[in-house]
């Protein structure tokens, strides 16, 4: 059983639900097959600065709805390119900015990169994910004009707070992140899907906050709190058939909001 919450202008409803797992096809770090996208690795500017990252592509005759993929506090890793070559086999262009590009671009040590995260600017971080939805406008495989963000861990944060910044975005995702500020809060125009562990009190903590404040504002944006799993689970899967569910509810609601 899983706990959902609907929050939006008008309503809260909150009960106990069923959640069917999607196809295996849908499950995050299912290596997509080379027939089934192409996936490079892209520079563009963002100020005087370039920005590294990775773009995937779905092999499909039409322009695709486009993502922003935010990493976690270690950078890039193999977790986030193959999150993005999912959703590129999902239907998306999906594109993951290294953050860490500014310092010379994600290191080794996860313990490293976790410090270098702590000294980013959150307004060059805003400048960084403006640049690459700039970006997206130049690749014409991409419906840029579609465009949703999604974030994990640090990156959960970020893609909320990046709806606060950006009202051209159509969805965003949080999984696992902590929401911004009250007043933050009240700028979002993009409708919002998160995705929380159950066994994560340190994030879920902010809940109760995050559900008051996107009420008060009329903020479009629902969230789960997965049974039996904890920080990271989409990365960790200690429950696959919940890491499923649960990115089966993302391809989903993407494709709701953006089309595809």
């Amino acid at each position: 059983m899983t706990a959902k919450v609907w929050l939006g202008a008008a309503v809260v409803f909150i009960g106990l639900v069923l959640t069917a797992a999607p196809s295996p096809s849908s499950a995050v770090l299912r290596r997509p097959a080379a027939s089934d996208i192409h996936a490079e690795y892209v520079k563009y500017l963002s100020g005087r600065d370039t920005i590294t990252a990775y773009l995937a592509y779905p092999e499909r005759p039409a322009p695709a709805p486009a993502v922003i993929v935010i990493h976690e506090i270690f950078g890039m890793s193999d977790f986030i390119r193959q999150t993005t070559e999912q959703l590129a086999k999902d239907g998306f262009v999906a594109i993951a900015p290294d953050l860490l590009s500014r310092r010379g671009g994600t290191p080794a040590s996860p313990d490293s990169a976790r410090r270098l995260i702590a000294t980013l600017n959150p307004d060059t971080l805003t400048l960084d994910l403006d640049a690459t939805a700039a970006y997206l406008r130049t690749v014409k495989a991409a419906q840029a004009n579609r465009l949703g963000v999604i974030g994990f861990c640090w990156g959960g944060g970020q893609s909320f707070r990046y709806a606060t910044n950006n009202a051209a975005l159509r969805a965003f995702v949080v999984c696992y992140g902590p929401g911004p500020d009250a007043a933050a809060i009240a700028r979002i125009k993009a409708k919002g899907l998160g995705v929380y562990a159950e066994n994560d009190a340190r994030i879920d903590a902010g809940l109760d906050g995050v559900a008051a404040a996107v009420r008060q504002a009329g903020v479009d944006y629902r969230y789960t709190v997965y049974p039996g799993v904890g920080h990271g689970f989409l990365r960790a899967r200690e429950k696959p058939e919940v890491a499923d569910s649960a990115w089966g509810a993302v391809v989903r609601f993407f494709r709701a909001q953006l089309g595809g």
